[in-house]
């Protein structure tokens, strides 16, 4: 995809599917979790509903639309942000590249299953501030 339609498609994704998925996340109904970041230029908050998986006390994210979206770029800007799962909040302290293999592992199957197929390959550890 093209930078243009990449950034045409993710705007109609901002307005129409985001909407829908970020009430389900803060019901803590289906499979969204959201990510609470601030934006490297305007500082603005902002909420971006993702499907995560957790690996002890901390996330995966896929990058499905690669490493120039918005949320994360602000998310590596800041070094941090929040993740609402479940109704929970939970304080990131650090992004991370993860393995393919283990961000494989952590969303499990069927998910696992659908990334593979799709061949994805870019997984993020979300690293909370809880260490045992």
């Amino acid at each position: 995809m093209t930078g243009k339609a990449q950034r045409v498609w993710l705007t109609i994704l901002k307005n129409t599917l985001n909407r829908g998925t970020s009430r389900m996340a803060r019901a803590g109904v289906g499979p969204f979790s959201i990510v609470r970041h601030v934006g490297r230029k305007t500082g603005k908050v902002y909420e971006t509903p993702l499907i995560l998986a957790r690996a002890g006390d901390d996330f995966v994210a896929e990058l499905t639309y690669g490493p120039e979206v918005a949320w994360y770029r602000n998310v590596v800007a800041a070094g941090r942000c929040v993740v609402l799962d479940r109704g929970a909040e939970h304080e990131i302290s650090a992004i991370e590249d993860f393995p393919a293999d283990a961000g494989l592992r952590a969303f499990g199957n069927p998910a696992a299953l659908v990334l593979r197929l799709l061949r994805r390959r870019e997984f993020r550890l979300l690293r909370t501030g809880a260490r045992p």
